[in-house]
């Protein structure tokens, strides 16, 4: 069997340090030097510990903001992405994080950022993509041409004889 788990935020253990030492008779002045706070704060801790008890001293972490879409909707939109870019109209099969926020404006009437976007898909297990940007005036009959006629002039190539050894 193994040692019970220390609860490691300090805040709370300050806050039960400072009703310990009230209920061994400390003025509240003392225990506010003791434990390193205000005379306020001590004052504050001790009045929530006796009107909702010493579990009121316990650490309450926010949690945070509403998320904007339900559990159902996440699911939703994971079958969403399953199906594909080029089914919702984008003639390339990648989802960015801009075609996503996209797809959930015009899904869900949800307006989300880019980046809460990326963060939402790595929830769903889902990547990001990034499409692979080339320019309109590309010509890859020149490209081809000029890698097997021009480049190999271009290249150095070393002499044999001047070749000096690497060790």
């Amino acid at each position: 069997m193994g040692a019970p788990q220390k609860n490691h935020d300090w805040r709370e253990e300050r806050r039960r340090r400072a009703w310990s030492l009230k209920q061994a008779g400390w003025k509240q002045k003392d225990i506010a030097t003791a434990v390193g706070v205000t005379e306020g704060a001590v004052s504050q801790w001790l009045k929530r510990g006796r009107e909702q008890g010493v579990a009121a001293l316990k650490s309450h972490p926010s949690a945070g903001p509403q998320p904007r879409l339900t559990r159902e909707q996440r699911e939703h939109l994971r079958s969403l992405l399953t199906q594909g870019a080029l089914v919702h109209g984008y003639h390339e099969a990648v989802w960015t994080s801009r075609r996503v926020a996209d797809l959930i404006q015009q899904t869900f009437a949800v307006r989300s950022h880019r980046a809460h976007c990326s963060r939402l898909l790595r929830a769903l297990h889902q990547s990001v993509q990034k499409p692979v940007v080339q320019a309109s005036q590309r010509d890859e009959a020149a490209i081809t041409r000029w890698k097997d006629e021009r480049w190999p002039a271009l290249k150095k190539r070393r002499n044999r004889k001047d070749a000096s050894s690497s060790s």
